[in-house]
């Protein structure tokens, strides 16, 4: 489990950088997803876990700061609760029950898709408020190489737009995100 701790770290630190990163009269500028600002990207990333985990373990995340208050106090509040989270051996094994997914360790199902999302949205926000987009090219390959397999599911679920068309031998980084639907 220490691993998938250390991967949520990794993402989580990123995201943070960009976080902080925002001025103040950014906060409200267009980002990537489809009727999104950039305080949204904060606020969905803070708030899909709590209910994910609730509706299918016992692993629970404490309320946090308000997004519209405070996008920074709001989001390293919750990333500090997921790391406390995953770096308890007791809460990172309880199993999660899931329709879709079946069971599996509660640190399994937030590495899966959790960290997979603030790795994602580290992009959406940089964009969103001018800032470094580079995110880290061995991520981005291995998760297009995960993600290529499992297109179809991922399109049905309506959480990815259209593939974007990409060159052919463009980076790991612009065939992740044109994968996922994203304008590189």
């Amino acid at each position: 489990m220490s691993d998938i701790a250390e991967a949520h770290r990794t993402a989580a630190a990123a995201f943070t950088d960009r976080v902080r990163g925002v001025a103040p009269d950014a906060w409200d500028n267009p980002a990537p997803c489809a009727g999104w600002v950039a305080r949204d990207v904060v606020r969905h990333l803070v708030e899909w876990l709590p209910g994910f985990l609730a509706a299918g373990s016992t692993a629970t995340l404490p309320a946090v700061p308000d997004v519209d208050a405070d996008p920074l106090a709001a989001w390293t509040a919750h990333r500090d609760a997921v790391q406390a989270l995953l770096e308890d051996p007791a809460r990172a094994a309880a199993v999660l029950h899931n329709p879709h997914l079946g069971e599996l360790p509660v640190a399994r199902a937030v590495d899966m898709f959790y960290t997979t999302d603030v790795f994602l949205h580290t992009w959406d926000l940089a964009r969103a408020t001018g800032q470094d987009e580079r995110l880290d090219p061995d991520r981005c390959a291995a998760l297009l190489a995960g993600m290529t397999g499992m297109e179809q599911a991922m399109r049905a679920s309506g959480q990815f737009g259209p593939a974007v068309p990409v060159p052919a031998d463009a980076d790991a980084q612009t065939r992740l995100l044109g994968f996922i639907g994203r304008q590189p």
